[in-house]
């Protein structure tokens, strides 16, 4: 299946309105994982993430929003590619409801099995949600633009001194992905957070065409 790609999209600046045009947009794409358009919020951990897909989930009539959170493991921070596949992406291409297990982070298992139907929206949040194999069943990827140091200093000031060690790990789990697999070039539109709310501008996929070339990684270059 090909990606199709985004048309370019001016910039905007009020958050209410950028978010309530940029739904409007996304429910008239043709759908593109069965009958679901899927849509991937990707970028580094601790860059507003969640945050900003419940609230375009919200103007999207409150669509649902998975957490790769629930899908990645401790021992899996990455390499969940496979379970994501069998429980979310292939009953969504039959046109059935998905079941995934949600994983506890404090129990350190995975919990029973969760519904999620095929809506005409889902919003995919987290960090690896643009990843190569995922983007063939994508309608579009957003990347929030937040340079990777800052990111993270975000996160590690949000979690504290309790997942000082988790993070450690986890900031050389996430380059090593990023390096390997990266999505910002891939990225249909780009999220910029500011103190009045969120901007959204065309992202490199739309820049350098369906057929570009990749030679870089997720950081912010001269395509913002």
């Amino acid at each position: 299946m090909c990606r199709r790609v985004a048309p370019a999209l001016p910039p905007t600046s009020t958050s209410g309105r950028t978010i309530h045009e940029l739904a409007s947009r996304l429910r008239r794409l043709p759908p593109s994982c069965g009958p679901v358009r899927l849509i991937a919020v990707d970028g580094h951990a601790g860059s507003g993430k969640s945050t900003f897909a419940a609230e375009l989930a919200r103007s999207l009539g409150d669509a649902p929003v998975l957490h790769l959170d629930d899908i990645a493991s401790h021992d899996e921070l990455f390499d969940w590619t496979a379970r994501l596949t069998a429980q979310v992406i292939e009953p969504f291409t039959r046109g059935g409801t998905a079941r995934y297990t949600p994983y506890d982070w404090r129990a350190r298992r995975f919990g029973p099995p969760v519904a999620l139907p095929p809506e005409p929206v889902v919003v995919l949040e987290g960090v690896g949600a643009g990843r190569r194999a995922l983007r063939p069943y994508l309608a579009r990827l957003l990347w929030m633009e937040l340079p990777s140091g800052e990111a993270w200093a975000r996160g590690r000031a949000r979690d504290g001194e309790e997942q000082r060690e988790f993070w450690d790990g986890w900031v050389g789990a996430e380059r090593a992905h990023f390096a390997e697999d990266p999505s910002r070039p891939f990225a249909d539109l780009l999220v910029h957070q500011g103190p009045e709310g969120y901007e959204v501008t065309s992202g490199p996929a739309v820049t350098a065409g369906a057929d570009h070339s990749v030679t870089h990684g997720d950081g912010p270059s001269a395509m913002c």
